[in-house]
């Protein structure tokens, strides 16, 4: 293995009594089928069909063959081997024994250390009255109603339900943008200023036409500085209607009978997610000490696949955007590869954490991932049976089994560490 790579060559030698033997079991596949003139199907000598298909017989002969030679001789030098193997150097002489060279990558050896006594300084993150405020207010605002406006026109804060066309005034052919029961909210921080501006003393049933320039930084690449050219229906104009902070409000967005008790289970809810995330910061700082300490090769292929699912999680945000992954500005190659030192750390952590969880013997039964299974399918409004079939087909549930077991393997770092407080300035087992 070369010093800083994780990449391995072996030279791969089939002996010609193994090539003969197989070569004659693939001319005898060939004689059952081969039509050749002159003979019935099944008929022709194997001398004939092995003199007229040898090609394709040699190919078939050295698929079926090197594979297997290949994986014996990485199990008798006890090699874990990562991704395909490459194959070079091919030589293939009748009446010799087939050689080849193989290029692959292995899983690094490296020294684990200790990672049983680790230090970590911890936030408490207290969580405070304002906080419970906020917490409160988010729950008033999403508990409003929203109560239809007759008596006048919409104004800013005003929520106005639109169907709308809008057609690029450079290119009035184009495809148009369209919607159907569109909300503006009028003035709203991520309303379009013209919106805004040009639906403001509207009425309900009133038609207005106006056009929208887009500014050559807009979000939306397929809009940036262009103008569209707007006919936008107003069908019906809503004000949204907040109730107070009283008992009334906490009976009917929890099981609280007041707005005190509401307030305690408020408070015990984030201090749970406070705890949570800070244990989650701290985990953080561990592993990224145990990778600073390993600067050991890591294998290309498994950078490759990190680097691809960062990709596909950009990519899949943007479609839940509703925007074109096609029709961005992003330079996909240029941004792989401003990836690739954060995936290689990655990666490195993962490795660490594998060998902690082997080290300690923690595995992930059959229960958690079912268990997991079931919180995604959840997420995703889809059953639970029929969402674990698909990710078992898709190979992905292999995946959910090695992050869950990466996981408790930084849960147990993080419980056999020294972490010190800051605000008490006093250490403990996390």
């Amino acid at each position: 293995m070369e010093a800083e790579t994780c990449k391995k060559e072996l030279v791969i030698e089939i002996p010609v009594d193994v090539l003969r033997k197989e070569s004659e079991n693939v001319t005898a596949q060939y004689q059952r089928t081969a039509r050749i003139p002159g003979f019935r199907r099944g008929h022709a000598p194997a001398t004939l069909v092995r003199h007229h298909f040898r090609d394709a017989i040699r190919k078939q002969v050295v698929q079926s063959l090197l594979p297997k030679f290949f994986e014996r001789a990485v199990k008798e030098q006890k090699l874990a081997v990562v991704g395909e193997p490459r194959f070079e150097d091919l030589k293939f002489d009748d009446e010799q024994p087939l050689t080849c060279k193989a290029m692959f990558e292995v899983l690094p050896e490296f020294e684990l250390g200790d990672y049983k006594n680790l230090e970590a300084e911890e936030d408490p993150g207290t969580v405070t009255e304002a906080d419970v405020d906020q917490a409160l207010e988010e729950l008033r605002q999403g508990a409003a109603t929203y109560e239809v406006v007759e008596d006048r026109p919409a104004d800013d804060d005003d929520y106005v339900l639109v169907s709308y066309q809008g057609r690029d005034v450079k290119e009035p052919g184009a495809p148009p943008l369209e919607a159907r029961d569109a909300v503006v909210p009028l003035g709203g921080k991520g309303t379009v200023a013209a919106f805004s501006a040009n639906l403001r003393g509207a009425k309900s049933g009133e038609v207005r036409e106006f056009d929208v320039p887009y500014p050559d930084d807009y979000p939306q690449k397929s809009l940036a500085g262009k103008t569209f050219r707007y006919r936008v229906e107003v069908q019906s104009i809503k004000k949204k209607v907040v109730p107070a902070v009283d008992d009334e409000l906490a009976k009917s967005v929890s099981e609280s009978e007041t707005l005190a008790d509401l307030r305690v289970k408020l408070r015990a809810e984030l201090e749970t997610r406070r705890r949570h995330q800070v244990e989650k910061v701290t985990m953080s700082k561990l592993l990224e000490q145990l990778v600073n300490r390993g600067q050991f090769p890591v294998p290309q292929a498994l950078v490759e696949a990190q680097l691809d699912r960062k990709i596909e999680n950009i990519v899949t945000r943007l479609v839940a955007q509703r925007i074109d992954p096609r029709s961005t500005e992003i330079d996909w190659r240029k941004l792989r590869e401003e990836s690739r030192p954060e995936a290689e750390k990655e990666v490195r952590g993962s490795l660490i954490l594998e060998r902690v969880a082997e080290a300690e013997g923690i595995e992930v039964t059959e229960e958690e991932v079912d268990e997991l299974v079931r919180a995604t399918a959840e997420e995703r409004h889809e059953p639970p049976a029929a969402l674990k079939t698909r990710l078992t087909r898709e190979g992905t549930l292999d995946r959910i089994r090695v992050s869950r077991r990466s996981q408790k393997a930084l849960e147990f770092i993080y419980r056999n560490a020294k972490i010190i407080r800051k605000s008490e300035g006093t250490s403990s087992a996390g």
